[in-house]
């Protein structure tokens, strides 16, 4: 099943113009007339984007699951929400500032120098899920929406508490070189104090979003000027904010919640051309970093590796992505129950 997300950019449509009394957009969305968004307006004249799709109608929904994208991303991972939405969870997620439907013209995409700036339209969006009418609330992050996923609920575990926390290929830990890692990693870090917008000299490859867009070698369809299929740059500052947090975790965080992590059972990171591999691991992240950090997230953690899965497990071939969907299942049955 393919998202429904044209491989060109789409205009929305205005639904209503105010909602609880607060200045805010409902928009149809991308993805169809059974979404609406929220304009999440923030400081600075910043912005966020909060899709949603209800649960099933006529029963009381279990709660209210909330998606968190990764780098150079957002979400367009419609058989995801509908499948969670059938499980009678009410489906959000938020496209960051400077991020796919969040992003404008003369912004600098996907950039920030502190993670912990995302935590306004976080805080917002789950605000905005309370409002509605629910009062338990998972998270979901991938990628690097994993890392600020989990800084965030350490953080917010009292203001903002939620119940689960579930981790789709977090980035917890840079990929590469033990050099990268140390010398690299702080050389970055005083590049970036001087000139953060300077690409570092890594960029993030193309094979990866050439392995999932129908347009190329993948089944899905998602909008390339919101995650393009070419190679782009990472910026220092970036990098530094990213570093920062990788150090914190490994410090050890304590989410308060629940934890659990979906992930590939292998790393391919060495494809400079394509490979069949692309299709059946992960070639963004390393998996073993992962499989050594997670406990570093939280008390109560489980990590469930899966064979043959990409690196947004959501995206792998149909009975990887089947028995990932059904092992959050099963998790928020024991857990939520």
């Amino acid at each position: 099943m393919k998202s429904h997300v044209s491989c060109q950019p789409a205009g929305y449509h205005c639904l209503m113009e105010t909602c609880s009394g607060e200045r805010c957009f409902r928009l149809e969305d991308v993805l169809g007339s059974d979404y609406t968004q929220q304009r999440l307006d923030m400081a600075n004249n910043e912005f966020a984007t909060l899709v949603s799709l209800p649960a099933n109608p006529g029963v009381p929904p279990r709660g209210a699951m909330l998606y968190l994208h990764g780098f150079v991303d957002y979400f367009f991972q419609d058989h995801v929400a509908r499948h969670f939405a059938e499980q009678d969870w009410a489906w959000y997620a938020v496209d960051l500032r400077r991020y796919g439907r969040s992003l404008r013209p003369n912004q600098e995409p996907w950039y920030t120098d502190d993670l912990t700036e995302y935590y306004e339209e976080l805080d917002l969006s789950i605000d905005r899920i309370r409002a509605d009418g629910h009062e338990r609330i998972v998270l979901m992050g991938h990628s690097t929406g994993g890392l600020i996923g989990s800084i965030w609920a350490h953080d917010r575990r009292k203001s903002h508490p939620i119940d689960g926390l579930i981790l789709n290929s977090p980035w917890l830990d840079l990929q590469g070189s033990t050099f990268d890692r140390t010398v690299g990693t702080w050389l970055l870090r005083g590049v970036a104090k001087v000139r953060p917008l300077m690409n570092v000299p890594r960029k993030l490859s193309d094979i990866y979003p050439q392995s999932i867009h129908s347009c190329a070698r993948g089944e899905w369809n998602f909008n390339p000027q919101w995650k393009p299929l070419t190679r782009q740059p990472v910026k220092a500052g970036f990098f530094a904010a990213v570093r920062k947090q990788h150090a914190r975790l490994h410090r050890g965080l304590d989410v308060g919640v629940s934890v659990l992590m979906l992930r590939s059972d292998r790393s391919r990171l060495d494809l400079d051309s394509w490979h069949d591999d692309a299709h059946v691991t992960d070639i963004v992240l390393d998996v073993e970093h992962m499989e050594r950090w997670l406990p570093k997230v939280g008390r109560d953690v489980t990590d469930i590796p899966l064979p043959g899965a990409k690196h947004d497990v959501m995206l792998s071939a149909s009975p990887v992505r089947e028995r990932a969907m059904a092992e959050i299942d099963t998790w928020l049955a024991e857990k939520l129950s």
